[in-house]
């Protein structure tokens, strides 16, 4: 079995990294008159110690995320070069609201921020990073709803639940789509909508947070064609896989090659893009909506004649050390289609595929109606109803744990699994993993001696 990436040795390591790149960031500092530092008090930094071992115990009462045995919800550890920037950057403590505040790493965020514009394909974008990709919704929804005041916003049924309560927040009138039972928006459902002629956007998500479904976007662009509306791209959890499109089965594809014709796009760098939380990104193809952003702040826009990140962001504060942490880590592993980051995401893919195939293969399980599109696999256990099924998911969910193998359970209509014939509004709870740690591929024999042993429910 594969040995623990993030042992206590490594953690070390992590330290040790920081100590030159800290000394050569205090050398900047150096001419600066002297001043006390509650590290120089031996009372306080034993007062400080005390306090942080009281913190490590209280965080030991954590699943483990960062190891590949958590393959439950979609959380993916930091790089450890994340981790040291952002440490690095907390030296300073710089606030990319403005350049007085953050110059540096207002510039940093720039350059990591049209980087990702770059691979989705943009060739002009207005963009910045926020607290993660709820804020970087409404922002686009909010700039939507001052192109197109008054209409309305759709987004299929598997869409995220904050669009709804981003708009009821903008005022924004808001309306769901039926998807199909393998989770993407029903195009004929979709254009009975766009028929009553009120549809400002349409909301395509890549990548659903349940199921991991993709909407068809090109056939939504030809609808855009014939319609006339915003096409805003929630791509929050599946955003990064834009660079293995290759690699993805139809429509998948398809719908990652077509991104760059998308007048929004949302990705949040702390799910694929291996950042600490919180970190997402908002992007518009079209410059000119910064207009919308367009406010004086005089007490906070006078030391440069560009263009402060705050002019075109809904948020004021916003921590600076996320966007270092976020252009050290496209340093060292670039957005490339041939690049190690991509290849972290093609070896997550390939662990799905795997661990769906066996699933189809093993009589004790129902699969989900459709492949994984992305890296997240959906299936139920078994039984003589909705109900006996449920049941026997949440057992081996539980008893997967006590095996150090960690899960999550999702309720979805019955139709979404195969060999139901329940109606679209009956719900079953399934068994539910997103396989996003390059890892996983590695460890996936690990995980699934586990899931078949706590499967094996009268001798689990």
């Amino acid at each position: 079995m594969p040995s623990d990436s993030t042992s206590a040795s490594q953690h070390d390591s992590l330290l040790d990294l920081l100590e030159a790149p800290l000394a050569r960031l205090a050398e900047a500092f150096a001419g600066l008159p002297a001043f006390a530092s509650p590290l120089d008090n031996l009372a306080n930094r034993n007062a400080i110690a005390s306090v942080l071992n009281e913190a490590a115990v209280r965080m030991g009462d954590n699943y483990p995320y960062f190891h590949p045995l958590y393959a439950g919800q979609m959380m993916k550890p930091p790089h450890p070069v994340a981790r040291a920037a952002y440490a690095l950057a907390m030296a300073i403590n710089p606030n990319n609201h403005a350049r007085d505040g953050g110059r540096a790493s207002s510039e940093m965020e720039i350059e990591a921020v049209a980087e990702i514009a770059q691979m989705f394909g943009f060739k002009e974008h207005l963009g910045h990073l926020t607290s993660g990709g709820t804020f970087a919704n409404l922002e686009a929804l909010w700039v939507a709803g001052q192109l197109a005041p008054g209409k309305r916003i759709l987004a299929s049924e598997q869409a995220h639940y904050t669009h709804k309560r981003i708009t009821s927040v903008l005022k924004l009138p808001f309306d769901s789509v039926a998807s199909d039972t393998s989770g993407c928006m029903d195009l004929n459902a979709l254009e009975d909508e766009l028929q009553r002629g009120d549809v400002g956007t349409v909301v395509v998500t890549m990548g659903s947070t349940a199921v991991g479904s993709v909407d068809p976007l090109p056939e939504i662009l030809a609808l855009r064609d014939r319609y006339g509306f915003r096409v805003h791209l929630d791509a929050a959890y599946g955003g990064y896989f834009r660079l293995i499109a290759g690699e993805l089965d139809e429509p998948a594809r398809s719908a990652y090659l077509a991104m760059d014709e998308a007048d929004s796009i949302v990705v949040d760098p702390h799910k694929h893009g291996l950042q600490p939380y919180g970190c997402g990104c908002v992007l518009f193809r079209d410059p000119a909506v910064g207009r919308f952003y367009k406010h004086d702040s005089p007490y906070t826009y006078f030391t440069s004649h560009q263009l402060h990140l705050g002019e075109i962001s809904l948020e004021c504060s916003r921590a600076g050390a996320s966007a270092v942490a976020l252009w050290a880590t496209q340093r060292l592993l670039p957005l490339t289609t041939d690049g190690e980051f991509a290849r972290d995401l093609a070896a997550g893919r390939r662990a799905a595929k795997e661990l769906d195939r066996r699933i189809r293969a093993d009589s004790r399980f129902v699969p989900f109606v459709g492949r994984p599109q992305l890296d997240i696999v959906v299936w139920q256990v078994k039984g003589d109803s909705l109900a006996e099924s449920s049941t026997m998911a949440q057992r081996v969910f539980d008893r997967c744990a006590v095996k150090d193998l960690h899960l999550a359970l999702v309720q979805l209509p019955a139709a979404m699994l195969a060999g139901w014939r329940g109606t679209y509004s009956e719900t079953i709870t399934c068994l539910r993993s997103v396989l996003m740690k390059r890892e996983h591929e590695l460890w996936l024999d690990a995980i699934w001696e586990r899931l078949s042993s706590a499967t094996d429910l009268e001798t689990a």
